[in-house]
């Protein structure tokens, strides 16, 4: 009995050891590990901390590159638009200058035609007549008689060689019917002349004036039928110049 109760006691005593032994490798487990979960947590803050800074320092970087971006756009469209206008400047600037050379050439076909006009005015005093022609027609009529194709055969032959000259050619009519038919024909008779002398002869169509003039200038003022025969014609007179007084060539054709 009593070596039972002595076995209990160290029993109890052993427990009782053991007990206090556990506690204390707890308290000091404890006591280890609460400076390093300290840290962790303290660093798990931190890189929850610095996470949060990466991505509001990306979400930043993404906002100036989107800046960036947009501000080089702006850059690129303002430079094409610079360029643009440049590129119209300088195609105004060329038509400008076209337009420019194109004025000064009219100027200068201006000042000398201007100069050739007067000179030929000029020298219009220097001209006279050389020869002239008659051919008449009949009532109504504005084609040519073989009279009339003889009478300009010769006042052809009389002008040839000649370089300095111009022909006048003035048709007319009688008195008779209404006045623009008439002046309507003595046209169509001088012109009759013109076709005449350019066709058969060759003569230069742009040394020949022609006007018709209808019943103006009679050259017989009588009411008769032979008067009025007279005035149903077309006069042809070439004016030529001395080669030396003429120093500019035959007033322009009209």
């Amino acid at each position: 009995m009593t070596i039972m109760k002595v076995s209990l006691a160290a029993a109890i005593l052993a427990a009782g050891a053991l007990l206090a032994t556990g506690c204390a490798t707890k308290k000091y487990v404890q006591a280890t590990t609460a400076p390093i979960q300290a840290k962790a947590d303290q660093a798990s803050q931190q890189g929850t901390q610095n996470a949060q800074q990466i991505k509001t320092t990306q979400e930043q970087l993404k906002e100036l590159d989107e800046k960036t971006a947009n501000g080089i756009d702006r850059a690129n469209e303002k430079a094409g638009a610079a360029e643009h206008d440049a590129q119209d400047a300088g195609t105004h600037a060329a038509d400008a200058a076209k337009q420019a050379v194109v004025a000064t050439q009219k100027s200068d076909q201006n000042t000398a035609g201007l100069a050739s006009l007067r000179e030929s005015v000029a020298s219009l005093d220097d001209y006279q007549v050389q020869t002239a022609t008659t051919v008449t027609f009949g009532i109504n009529r504005d084609h040519l008689t073989t009279e009339a194709q003889a009478s300009l055969d010769k006042l052809a032959q009389d002008i040839q060689g000649n370089k300095r000259f111009f022909v006048a050619v003035e048709g007319f009519t009688d008195s008779t019917g209404e006045r623009t038919y008439n002046e309507a024909l003595s046209r169509r008779r001088a012109e009759a002349v013109v076709e005449y002398m350019v066709a058969k002869h060759d003569v230069p169509v742009y040394r020949i004036h022609v006007v018709g003039l209808g019943p103006e200038k009679p050259v017989d003022e009588a009411r008769t039928a032979a008067a009025r025969a007279k005035n149903r014609r077309v006069e042809v007179k070439v004016y030529t110049a001395p080669t030396v007084a003429a120093t500019a060539g035959p007033p322009a054709a009209k």
